[in-house]
């Protein structure tokens, strides 16, 4: 059985796969970042060229980049599903009178990191994304329910206290014995 890496091979391993990582993505067509809901793509293009001379589609599943007549920047299966109606593109003039091609793609599942914006490109290690600070006011109702409902349950756990389930249970037994005082509650165990 082979030896655990120490601590100081894992940092170097990371850091190596990191710089590989980096230089791939650095070697492609495009920059691209992403949040937990979307992704923005953006391809440098020669500033002579207008909206007219593009030929950019996505569906669903699909994305395809390409400046007519010339090979395709980017073309291939996303790897995840897209609201197409809530994805949109744009060329824009840079202040240095370059172009670029925007692109912003919403996702359908806002719970998962994508390792890359097509099937066919380098992928990244998304177990090493830290998600920046998203806000509770972003969350839907129901989601967001759910995490202020997580949050409360670790505090009270982190201070000894009942949980919210544990709460209510307590609160259901105690409207129980009032509305039966005749019942000895005193051996009562709550599980």
């Amino acid at each position: 059985m082979p030896d655990s890496p120490t601590p100081e091979e894992r940092e170097k391993k990371d850091k190596e796969q990191k710089a590989k990582e980096a230089a791939e993505q650095a070697a492609l067509p495009y920059k691209w970042t992403q949040t937990i809901k979307d992704v923005d793509i953006t391809t440098p293009i020669a500033g002579n060229l207008k909206g007219r001379d593009l030929d950019v589609k996505f569906t669903k599943n699909k994305l395809k980049v390409a400046v007519k007549g010339q090979t395709p920047i980017i073309d291939g299966d996303l790897p995840h599903p897209i609201h197409t109606e809530e994805s949109t593109w744009t060329l824009e003039t840079l202040s240095d009178g370059t172009k670029e091609i925007s692109i912003h793609l919403d996702k359908i599942n806002k719970m998962e990191w994508w390792p890359h914006v097509v099937t066919s490109a380098p992928a990244i290690d998304t177990s090493k994304i830290t998600p920046e600070d998203s806000k509770l006011s972003d969350l839907d109702g129901e989601t967001r329910q759910m995490v202020e409902k997580m949050m409360y349950d670790q505090r009270q756990k982190e201070m000894g206290k009942p949980t919210s389930d544990e709460e209510k249970k307590a609160e259901m037994l105690r409207k129980f014995q009032e509305q039966h005082p005749e019942m000895d509650f005193s051996k009562a165990k709550i599980g």
